[in-house]
């Protein structure tokens, strides 16, 4: 291919190299110049222009792009028009994306002019996506590199597709012990649920047995006479050996273990193995979250039908490293904790009290104390090590009624856009030194100390109690004590809302606290409200 600058006269049947905008005159790259295109350039007064001409054994971009994706593209995978010298791959139906990487590193190894780019290996997709796109650099490639482009695609063919997804019905067994509450159990089946709707499986057995090598056994085999192609059982406690209660289950039910833990984190204590001629997944602890972890890797693979080696699972250390996460150590951000640690008290105090009707209801007395002093003392009164309270609505008529008292007060400028702006504000300020914080609604005057003191008794990083919240009769309330690991996703929240979604999408993390009374629960935001949290404490 010719490549170079060349007078308007002598551009034609050339195409342009770049752009050129002169006066009203424009002249797009890649345009292929007519005598149109020359008689607007010379008018224009542009005396020279970059060009590239084909010569004999040069192919366009745009035919060995197409050429090229057609011959890389296989089952369920359809080539776009090419255009400007890419053409583009899609998936033609939901499923697994599989790659044959030696084959496409050695088609990239074959000139400069030509590359091959697509999405991860074994990356769920769904129809329709973009999953690779062919791209010629310049205008033309030679047809001897073209030739061996189409050598490399017909030898490994195909060097793409997409694996549909196969399997539709998975059965679950959860093994229980106690202090594992029903709450996780379920909360764990709609995840699987929303994990497996994609693949368009569905659970067609949900078993709860005790955490038992016998029962577990018997459990495995009715699901898979209920009709179960693919099995997953979650342990009440994480499969520490080959020996362990799940393993040893499915060897007893007639199965066989296939291989014990990943190098993908998280996701480490992942189990695959077989029974009747179908897998069996014991799940790692990760497998009760929605976000991505090894778990996904193993699943959406064996959902489409793919075999998963031993080779396979020790091949993913390279990228296996997901995500930084509050339940894993990470003892470079960790700093000592004696005891509980460093624990502060943040109070959201910063509410505008729309649905009172009008007055500020922190300002509202009970036995001749504002709300929001209530709230403070009990924060001052607990082992918290400082308080910090955040305002907004009417600043300093709530800093007024805590005159005295030995707190830090931060103003949240930005309190109308909800209650995260408050959150974020009040986290924001805390000591470098701090390990948790208790979060506490200006607007709750039941809770105490008392109350206060036994979530901070109950923190515990070392035992992965990262979250502590008190229950009553089995529903969650506030406060809630939050270790710093979550401060990130805390203040990476917006809008009115509170942190409650991250309870459940962190369970493993959390421990409940039950507590007696209504205090927990009862927030004082109505009048009604009002009265009923007045005549309990005055009665008090």
């Amino acid at each position: 291919m010719k490549f170079g600058p060349v007078s308007p006269a002598d551009a034609l049947g050339a195409t342009a190299v770049h752009s050129i905008r002169k006066g009203g005159f424009v002249l797009k790259k890649g345009t292929v110049i007519s005598s149109a295109e020359i008689a607007a350039l010379q008018a224009a007064g542009v005396a020279e222009v970059v060009v590239a001409r084909l010569e004999t054994g040069d192919v366009s971009e745009d035919i060995a792009a197409a050429e090229i994706a057609s011959a890389v593209a296989g089952p369920h995978v359809q080539a776009d028009r090419a255009f400007t010298g890419r053409c583009n791959l899609f998936a033609q139906s939901p499923g697994v994306l599989v790659i044959e990487r030696n084959a496409v590193d050695a088609l990239n190894r074959i000139d400069e002019a030509i590359t091959f780019a697509t999405l991860p290996a074994c990356k769920p997709v769904v129809e329709g996506e973009m999953i690779a796109t062919v791209k010629i650099i310049p205008f033309a490639v030679g047809k001897i590199a073209r030739e061996r482009a189409l050598a490399v695609a017909a030898n490994a063919r195909p060097l793409v597709r997409v694996a549909p997804y196969k399997i539709r019905q998975v059965g679950i067994i959860s093994t229980l012990l106690p202090g594992l509450s029903d709450k996780v159990v379920e909360k764990t089946l709609k995840i699987t649920a929303d994990r497996l709707a994609p693949a368009g499986a569905t659970i067609v057995a949900d078993k709860r047995v005790p955490h038992d090598q016998a029962v577990l056994s018997k459990a495995i085999d009715d699901v898979l006479r209920a009709g179960a192609e693919l099995v997953i059982v979650f342990g009440a406690s994480a499969i520490a050996d080959r020996r362990d209660v799940i393993p040893a289950a499915i060897e007893e039910a007639g199965g066989q273990i296939e291989h014990f833990g990943m190098p993908v984190d998280p996701g480490n204590l992942m189990l695959i193995g077989q029974a009747q001629g179908r897998p069996v997944l014991g799940a790692p602890g990760c497998a009760r979250s929605p976000k991505e972890n090894g778990f996904d890797w193993i699943l959406m693979r064996l959902l489409a039908g793919l075999p998963v080696s031993r080779a396979d699972i020790t091949g993913m250390g390279v990228g296996g490293l997901l995500m930084e996460i509050v339940t894993r150590p990470q003892p470079r951000d960790e700093p000592v904790v004696a005891e509980q640690g460093r624990i502060a008290a943040v109070v959201l105090a910063a509410g505008r009290s729309t649905r009172m009707g009008g007055p500020n209801k922190l300002l509202a007395e009970i036995n001749g104390r504002p709300l929001v002093r209530i709230a403070v003392d009990e924060a001052l009164a607990s082992r918290a090590s400082l308080v910090v309270v955040v305002t907004g609505h009417q600043k300093d008529r709530v800093e007024d009624a805590l005159t005295g008292l030995k707190i830090d007060c931060v103003h949240n400028p930005d309190y109308a856009n909800g209650l995260s702006t408050s959150l974020r504000t009040g986290l924001a300020v805390l000591p470098a030194d701090i390990d948790g914080a208790v979060v506490l609604l200006a607007d709750m005057p039941q809770v105490d100390a008392a109350l206060i003191d036994r979530l901070i008794a109950a923190f515990d990083p070392s035992k992965g109690a990262l979250a502590v919240v008190p229950t009553i009769e089995g529903r969650r309330g506030n406060p809630v004590l939050w270790s710093r690991r979550f401060f990130p996703e805390l203040m990476a929240l917006e809008g009115d809302v509170g942190a409650r979604h991250l309870i459940g999408q962190y369970a493993e993390a959390v421990v409940e606290v039950p507590v007696a009374g209504r205090g927990a629960l009862a927030d004082v935001d109505t009048p009604d409200a009002l009265r009923a949290a007045k005549a309990e404490l005055e009665r008090g």
